[in-house]
Parts: structure tokens; C-alpha cells; sequence
């Protein structure tokens, strides 16, 4: 007895020591916001808005921290992320010495899904009070789509308003490899997985191009709904103006479609008279008479780039509860091994072609790690991949129930979690994506390439010698016979239905209700979530605030949940990788080919059942 009294004694001393210290790290961290503010008071440090250019594709998480080697060498400024520019949006909404942002437009290369987490993170500074301005000289339909959640729209005069629509294409190589002597058999599990008709078709199949169609109404009603409600249009109004389009700024300004024509340099005297001096306004370009012959300044509003705005902002002190969220991403192509990623794209029309491959040796070393984490309350995997390989997928998922048996884990779906993408989310407690992501695609295929026809061209003759009666079931001498299709047929069957036990036990569908939504069809997020596919809408801040809610934490007000980003260690390897790497010995002739074509990756998935996506949206 007196031993378990001393046990719940040292356990409740360690408590109160622990309050106690949480209470002096917060009263520390307190009066440091306000010795900070207080000299910001004196300095008399304000401004107007704050100058935030953004750029690229926005990824979701900032980079791994720079090592010191890679700190002393010139490289350019690391890609804006979305983790980063909420955080600056954060102390922007809490500081009450400014107005807002002019967020300037430097060519956004990020996907649908990605751009409605944008218009979500500014949704949320406008609802702090703070207005959101947009400078853009881009005015296409993924440019337009984000602008529009801001408050209003500068764009200069020679530019054009060019959101004339959305579009997709596919390509297809069945004719250029027979040139070439290379002939494709792939076998896939429906007409719907049409992720090697690129490779096997000469032409679009009627269920590629139904599920090319239904995705492009999709992605054109939910930018368009969007839209015209921030513009204060009717959908048909602006239907209209799509149709019309391209057009010149001043048409534009005339349809309501922007706010206001003029330069970068026209901003601030703008901002400043917008407001209260309609007038001054108009005079944005320097100095004005004011009629007695004598030339008055024209009021500029004060703009600051974040790097000097930083340390002006008033604070609030923030609060972190002690655990976290640990975050993983699985990005790119699903294969076995490390992850690796490419520093450049190839220029073919192939999810497999983006140079970037989440290794399954690699996620399942980093869940084992957020696993044994004690400040780790939850994980979010963030998912943004086409999928890839079955068995690293699965082997993927296997990892996943482990690790829920002892903290739960949300995927958080990016641009695109399909396929073998979706295979690895399937076990989440929760599944939250947009409704413009791209998910689904619940199937499988298997491809061999066949070479003889190259051979017989270049006048090489190859000899096989082989032992086993399906010795050359694998081999790339001749196209599959059709006992060699049977078989191969039966294991990609057998694959599938353990696709689909996976989402079943996973989502709790019935198989008869599985059925009709899996066979490979691909769906967008908001289609997904009305078939139990998915969970929730959000962005990243929404799972983070989801994950809190699994982990059955309760914040309080002044309280934030904070994340930890494990991340991978890729192996960078481009091309010329690609062409000296002499790591992958004993690939079939083919294989190596392919690698040409398509990067090393494919070779890593050929002759294999894959869990991969049909093509890439743009």
C-alpha cells in the first residue's frame, strides 16, 4: 500500500512541476510580446498592408531546413509554401498596426485543389478584418479563381483577361512505339483504368473520355460557382464573360471582372485614395495640381515586404499545448524503396513523369518514428500522389494500421490521392480532402513491354535459354501469349479484390455499393465525399484542427496546436542519374528503355499490378 501511495505521490509531484513550468514559460512568453509591443508603440511602427509576392506551386509544407553547406551556396530563395504563407497570415490577422496584404502574382503553378487552400487561407485574414488586395498581370482561370477570394483586383493595362476555359488533353503512344518496334500489353481491371492507355491505345477509349468529361465539368462548375459568387455574378453572367474572353483590362473593368487598372507602382497612391478620396484615385501617377498652380503629394499608402514588415507587427502571445501533430507526406509516384526526388519534370504526359516518388522504405520509417514520438498527439499524412506500386503501397497501408493501434491518423488528400494514393489513405480515422481534389481511381493494371520489334530493326538476334514452364512470362522477347495474359490477368484480379477489402474495411462499404464507384473510376473530391469515399472538405489548418480533435485534446482559447514535419532524405537524381546510375542491375532491355522514356521510376514499376492513375489534370 505504501509503495502505490508513493507512486501516485511522485506521479502527481511531476504533474504540478510540469503546470508549473508550463505557467512560467507562458508568464516569460507574455512579457516578451509585450516588451516587443511596447517598442513598437514608441518606434510608432505602422503600415498599411503588407507585400506578399506568391509564386509556383505552392507546395503545403516548407521545405527541409538548408544545410550548412547548401546555407554558403547561391542558391535561389526556397519555394513559398502554403505552411509558410499561413503563418505570415496569422500574424497579420492578430496585428492591429495593419490593414491587410497586396498579395502580388508571380505565376501559380499549383494544382485546383491547391488554389482553393489559398482562397481558404485568405477567406480566413478577411474574416480577422483585415483586406486581402491582388495584384495579378496573370489572368487565366486558375489566376482568376484565386484572385477572386480577395477583396479586389488591380491588373495592369496591357494585360489580357484570358480565362477562356478549362481544358485537358491526352496522349497516346501506341503508334510511335510500333515505329520503333516496341509494342505495349497492358491488362487492367476495368475500361476505366486507363492509366496505360497512353501507352497501349492510338486513340481516347469512350471510358477515358467519359471520365475525362465528367472531371472537366466538375473542376469548370466548382471554379465557376466559386467565382461568380465572389464577384457578385450570376453563373450564367459569367459564363457569358468565360465565352467572351480573351479581352482587353479596360473590358474587363467594364464587366466588373477587376477593380482596377494600373502598375505595381500605382498601388499605394491607389490604396490611399480609395477609401475616402475618390478623386485622388484617379490621380495615381505622382503629383497633382491642386488648382492654384501648385503641386500637392498625392497620399501613398504605407507597403512593406514581409521581411521588413515582420518586425513591426503588434503580437499576441501563442500558447502550444505541449503535444503536437506530426505530419508526413506521401508525394509523388508510390514505389518500393526510399523516396528520391528529381530536380526537373520530363516533357511527357505520364503521372510517373514528374520525377518525384514516395519510397515505401522511407514513409514506413518515418510513421514508425511519429509513432515512438511522445510529443506526437496525431498524425496527418498528407497525400499527393497518382499511386504507383501495389506492393508498396500495401506494405504502406500495413504500416498505417499499425501505427493507429497506437495514435490515430488523418489523411489529408492533396491535388491528387488516387489509386494506390487512395489505398494508403484508406485506413485514416478520417479522410479530408477538397472538393477539387482528384481521388478515387480504386483498381489495378499490369503492363508488359514487348521489344522484338526493335531488335529485328536494329539487326540484333537474342537467344533465350530458359528453364520452368513460365520462365518467359516475364521477359520482353514477344507480346503475351494468351495463356501468358491469363495468368497475368488472375494476378492482377486477385489484386484488385484486395483493393477492395482495403476500402471496405477501411470505409465500411458494402461491396455492392464499392462496386459501382471503384473499377477505376476517378472522382473529384466533392464526388468522393458524397459516395463515403471521403470524410470532410478542408484545408491544412482543418486537419491539423481535425487530428487535435482524434487525439481527444481539448484546446483552450488562448492555446494552439503546433505540428512537426518529418521528413524524408530524398535521393536527387535527374536524367543524367537516370542514364549513369548503375544501382538497378539486371533490368530487362525494356525496362531500361522505358526508363528513357519516362524516367527511372518506370522501370522500378514495370511487369508489376499497379495502383496508379490514369493521367495528370492540368
Amino acid at each position: 500500500m505504501t509503495s502505490s501511495y508513493g507512486r501516485q505521490f511522485i506521479s502527481d509531484l511531476k504533474r504540478e512541476i510540469r503546470q508549473v513550468q508550463r505557467y512560467l514559460e507562458h508568464s516569460w512568453a507574455e512579457s516578451m510580446v509585450a516588451l516587443r509591443n511596447g517598442i513598437r508603440r514608441l518606434r510608432h511602427f505602422d503600415l498599411d498592408y503588407v507585400v506578399i509576392p506568391i509564386g509556383g506551386p505552392l507546395p503545403e509544407r516548407a521545405a527541409p531546413p538548408r544545410t550548412f553547406i547548401q546555407r554558403q551556396l547561391p542558391l535561389p530563395p526556397e519555394t513559398l509554401s502554403l505552411q509558410a504563407l499561413n503563418y505570415r497570415f496569422h500574424r497579420i490577422a492578430q496585428a492591429d498596426n495593419v490593414r491587410g496584404v497586396v498579395l502580388v502574382f508571380e505565376g501559380l503553378t499549383a494544382g485546383l485543389a491547391t488554389l482553393q487552400n489559398l482562397r481558404q487561407s485568405i477567406s480566413r485574414l478577411r474574416a480577422a478584418g483585415k483586406e486581402v488586395v491582388v495584384y495579378t498581370p496573370y489572368l487565366d482561370m486558375e489566376h482568376y479563381f484565386a484572385a477572386t477570394a480577395a477583396n479586389r483586383i488591380i491588373a495592369p493595362p496591357v494585360a489580357d483577361f484570358a480565362a477562356v476555359g478549362v481544358r485537358t488533353e491526352a496522349v497516346f503512344l501506341k503508334d510511335a512505339l510500333a515505329q520503333l518496334g516496341i509494342e505495349a500489353d497492358i491488362l487492367q481491371i476495368s475500361p476505366y483504368k486507363t492509366a496505360g492507355n497512353s501507352l497501349s491505345q492510338a486513340d481516347i477509349t469512350p471510358e477515358q473520355r467519359e471520365q475525362l468529361e465528367w472531371l472537366l465539368d466538375e473542376k469548370y462548375e466548382l471554379m465557376v460557382t466559386a467565382v461568380a459568387a465572389d464577384r457578385g455574378l450570376t453563373i450564367e453572367e459569367l459564363k457569358a464573360h468565360i465565352d467572351a474572353a480573351p479581352f482587353n483590362m479596360n473590358q474587363a473593368l467594364e464587366r466588373g471582372l477587376i477593380d482596377k487598372i494600373g502598375y505595381q507602382d500605382d498601388i499605394a497612391p491607389w490604396l490611399a485614395a480609395a477609401d475616402d478620396k475618390p478623386d485622388a484615385a484617379a490621380e495615381a501617377n505622382g503629383d497633382v495640381d491642386n488648382g492654384n498652380g501648385e503641386e500637392t503629394a498625392v497620399p501613398r499608402a504605407k507597403l512593406r515586404r514581409w521581411a521588413e514588415a515582420e518586425p513591426m507587427l503588434m503580437e499576441k502571445p501563442i500558447h502550444y499545448h505541449p503535444q503536437a501533430i506530426g505530419i508526413i507526406a506521401v508525394e509523388g509516384l508510390i514505389a518500393m524503396g526510399v523516396s528520391r526526388q528529381s530536380p526537373s519534370r520530363l516533357p511527357i504526359p505520364l503521372p510517373m513523369a514528374d520525377g518525384i516518388t514516395a519510397g515505401e522504405r522511407t514513409i514506413i520509417g518515418l510513421l514508425r518514428q511519429a509513432e515512438k514520438d511522445r510529443e506526437v498527439a496525431a498524425i496527418i499524412l498528407h497525400v499527393d500522389s497518382p499511386g504507383g506500386s501495389a506492393l508498396a503501397s500495401d506494405l504502406i497501408w500495413q504500416q498505417i494500421v499499425q501505427t493507429q493501434k497506437k495514435k490515430p491518423v488523418l489523411a489529408y488528400m492533396g491535388n491528387i490521392a488516387a489509386s494506390g494514393g487512395y489505398y494508403v489513405s484508406a485506413p485514416a480515422k478520417h479522410i479530408m480532402s477538397q472538393p477539387a481534389t482528384i481521388t478515387g481511381s480504386i483498381g489495378v493494371l499490369l503492363g508488359r513491354i514487348s521489344t522484338a520489334g526493335l531488335y529485328q530493326k536494329v539487326h540484333v538476334n537474342r537467344v533465350s535459354l530458359t528453364r520452368g514452364a513460365h520462365a518467359e512470362l516475364f521477359s520482353d522477347l514477344a507480346p503475351l501469349s494468351d495463356e501468358e495474359r491469363q495468368i497475368l490477368f488472375a494476378q492482377i484480379k486477385d489484386t484488385y479484390r484486395r483493393f477492395q477489402d482495403v476500402v471496405m474495411e477501411g470505409r465500411g462499404i458494402v461491396a455492392d455499393s464499392l462496386d459501382e464507384i471503384a473499377q477505376g473510376k476517378v472522382w473529384s473530391g466533392r464526388q468522393a465525399l458524397a459516395f463515403q469515399l471521403v470524410d470532410s472538405h478542408g484545408d491544412f489548418e482543418a486537419a491539423v484542427a481535425k487530428a487535435t480533435e482524434l487525439a481527444g485534446i481539448t484546446l483552450r482559447p488562448d492555446e494552439k496546436m503546433g505540428t512537426i514535419n518529418f521528413y524524408a532524405r530524398p535521393r536527387e537524381t535527374g536524367l543524367l542519374g537516370a542514364l549513369l546510375t548503375t544501382e538497378a542491375p539486371g533490368l530487362s532491355d525494356a525496362a531500361q528503355l522505358l526508363s528513357l522514356l519516362d524516367g527511372r521510376m518506370v522501370a522500378e514499376l514495370h511487369q508489376k499490378p499497379l495502383y496508379l492513375f490514369p493521367y495528370i489534370m492540368r
